[in-house]
């Protein structure tokens, strides 16, 4: 099969300085967890975990326990002193095998302790769990009111009495932790540190407490405890955009899209272009017309089409807006008259920003969401190249 016209470029090297600078910014006390769920937010969970240990992250974090087992597996298992935490499953969640890949499981009700003591049984490995308490996002974790947080405590101090599990962390999430300054932040706070007061006076043996996300490393380092969990971060995006860009946070963009002109042509004045002729070349432009060329990336390849009239590119150094619909597989942009373009001709749809091409901030803002969707949207198709960070040995 021929290879598309298209490719994510990852740079490794870049992952590997945002760890630094994300390491720097949570102090010394704290322990890095590289969160590579969602395929490394679209960048490639393997090669990103790989270049992440190497920059010094002590622990991996990925959500579901599928995504965990195929981590161990695509970096030929856990090296020496690395954990690697999941906290999303269901009934039938793997908990077996991930006993015996010696994951550490996040858990937020008593019924999940119970089952991760039952397929820790099974294996003969005790699981590793960090209990979650609701501190305010109201989403998954044990409220601390009405004697909920307190009762999955018990239950897990129940069964790591008999042997099956260990009690190893407390974790929680932020609700607004992109807004500094935020009441909500210090509620949560409290909540938290109230959770780990009540474990600890219950008999619970902690090894980490957590929940400083992306945000907070930057904002609240205070609140780093003994791991600190970056996601967007560590992939070189600003989690907190309204407030710092990434090159304001010493961030570094891992990864460019990229693309080759499929096909290019001259349109004349007032001709439609794409679904709905939502763009026209313009009357004025002369009777020469417009050069147009199309490029090969489209809704079905994880571009918005929200982006529709709105998106920027690079072609030729120049920035362009997107003209017209967003097909499936296929945008139109307008090259201008005297375009000296040709077919297979690159553009840059976003990139670090190093040399002036859109960022991935720019087509989120264009499309109407964050930046973490438009990486993360990115399906497995589309090929990723792997630059810098040892890549020639992924």
């Amino acid at each position: 099969m021929a290879p598309m016209a298209a490719k994510a470029v990852i740079n490794l090297d870049a992952i590997a300085a945002n760890v630094h600078t994300l390491r720097a910014r949570a102090g010394s006390g704290a322990a890095f967890m590289a969160v590579v769920k969602a395929n490394g937010y679209g960048h490639g969970a393997v090669p990103v975990a790989r270049a992440a240990i190497a920059a010094g992250a002590g622990w991996l974090g990925v959500a579901q326990v599928s995504e965990a087992l195929e981590v161990v597996r695509g970096i030929g298992g856990l090296p020496d002193g690395v954990r690697l935490m999941t906290w999303i499953f269901g009934p039938n969640g793997h908990l077996r095998e991930a006993a015996l890949a010696g994951l550490d499981l996040g858990v937020s009700t008593p019924g999940q302790v119970e089952a991760a003591a039952l397929a820790a049984r099974a294996a003969g490995v005790p699981l590793r769990l960090h209990l979650k308490i609701d501190s305010g996002l109201g989403r998954a974790g044990a409220p601390p009111f009405a004697g909920q947080f307190e009762a999955l405590v018990r239950a897990a101090l129940g069964f790591e009495a008999e042997g099956s599990v260990r009690v190893v962390g407390v974790w929680s999430h932020f609700a607004r932790a992109d807004e500094p300054g935020h009441p909500s932040i210090q509620a949560q706070a409290d909540a938290f540190a109230g959770g780990v007061a009540l474990a600890e006076r219950l008999g619970a043996r902690l090894e980490v407490r957590h929940i400083a996300n992306s945000a907070a490393v930057l904002t609240r380092p205070d609140l780093a405890y003994d791991l600190v969990r970056p996601g967007l971060a560590m992939y070189g995006l600003s989690p907190i955009p309204d407030l710092a860009t990434a090159a304001e946070l010493d961030l570094v963009p891992a990864m460019t899209l990229e693309a080759s002109l499929a096909t290019v042509k001259r349109l004349p004045p007032g001709h439609g272009v794409s679904y709905g002729h939502l763009y026209t070349v313009p009357d004025d432009i002369g009777e020469q017309g417009t050069v147009t060329g199309t490029v090969p990336l489209g809704y079905g390849d994880g571009i918005f089409r929200s982006a529709s009239n709105r998106a920027p590119v690079q072609v030729g150094g120049r920035w362009l807006k997107i003209a017209g619909r967003v097909c499936m597989d296929q945008f139109v942009v307008d090259l201008g008259p005297a375009a000296p373009e040709r077919a297979g001709d690159r553009v840059v749809l976003f990139g670090p920003g190093l040399g002036g091409e859109p960022t991935a901030q720019d087509w989120a803002e264009a499309a109407g969401t964050i930046s973490y969707e438009i990486t993360t949207r990115l399906p497995l198709h589309v090929p990723r190249e792997y630059v810098g960070g040892g890549a020639a040995r992924l």
